[in-house]
């Protein structure tokens, strides 16, 4: 499969047209993925553009890449959203990264009561990390929609995404199987809710629950932060027939 890469320029490149990628993108198609001359590679603009082409030139400060075909693939409906309560270590960094390969469409940062991790003070540059790590998952993944990454929430701001989404709290005490769910009948957004390390505390799940969100269960045994989300999209994938 040919290299993927992302370019703003991609958004009004045409056949025929050269779009140049530099910075980091190019010192990683030159220098890490050895890229050369004459290769086939795609490009995309994160928003749906997607052009093929070839490499004419190949340097670690410029790629320029000649187009021959572009096609727009339209956004996925209705959107997937995973919410991830920030956890210790990397674990919601790998989350983050799995839900991208996945086909996420949306990731909310959740500061839950029980996340041991905390953004105060540093959440612009935590915020950054999350979204390099979706930009680069996206790339590997042959994406043509880079998922949002919005700003961090905290239980109250979840509560208030409500009316917009259908809101599922993955939760291992829960009667309802996630499996159970017709989620193709549903139009509007659906939001997968992942606790932290020592869950979703009562009181969250009371207030979750009080403002319209369904909890739902994956199967009979507790998940780590880390996998829940992607196992929760896997069954959402095959559900909205997406796979």
């Amino acid at each position: 499969m040919a290299l993927h890469f992302l370019a703003d320029t991609a958004s009004t490149a045409q056949p025929g047209d050269d779009v140049v990628l530099s910075g980091a993108e190019a010192h990683h198609a030159a220098n890490v993925r050895r890229l050369r001359a004459g290769e086939t590679v795609t490009v995309g603009d994160g928003r749906g553009v997607w052009l093929e082409g070839a490499a004419t030139q190949v340097s670690a400060r410029e790629v320029v890449v000649r187009v021959a075909t572009r096609t727009t693939v339209d956004a996925p409906t209705p959107q997937l959203i995973l919410v991830q309560a920030l956890a210790k270590g990397d674990r919601d960094e790998l989350a983050v990264q799995a839900a991208t390969e996945l086909g996420v469409d949306r990731i909310i940062p959740w500061q839950a009561e029980r996340s041991v991790s905390r953004w105060d003070g540093k959440a612009d540059k935590a915020l950054a990390r999350w979204r390099t790590i979706v930009r680069e998952a996206a790339k590997q993944a042959h994406r043509a929609w880079l998922p949002e990454v919005a700003e961090p929430v905290d239980t109250a701001g979840l509560t208030r995404l409500m009316p917009g989404v259908r809101m599922l709290v993955l939760e291992p005490s829960a009667t309802q199987p996630l499996t159970a769910l017709d989620l193709g009948a549903d139009s509007r957004g659906i939001a997968l809710v992942v606790g932290p390390e020592g869950g979703v505390s009562p009181n969250e799940l009371s207030a979750l629950s009080t403002a319209g969100a369904e909890p739902v269960r994956l199967g009979t045994t507790v998940l780590r932060t880390s996998t829940a989300g992607a196992a929760a999209l896997s069954v959402a994938n095959v559900a909205l027939g997406r796979w």
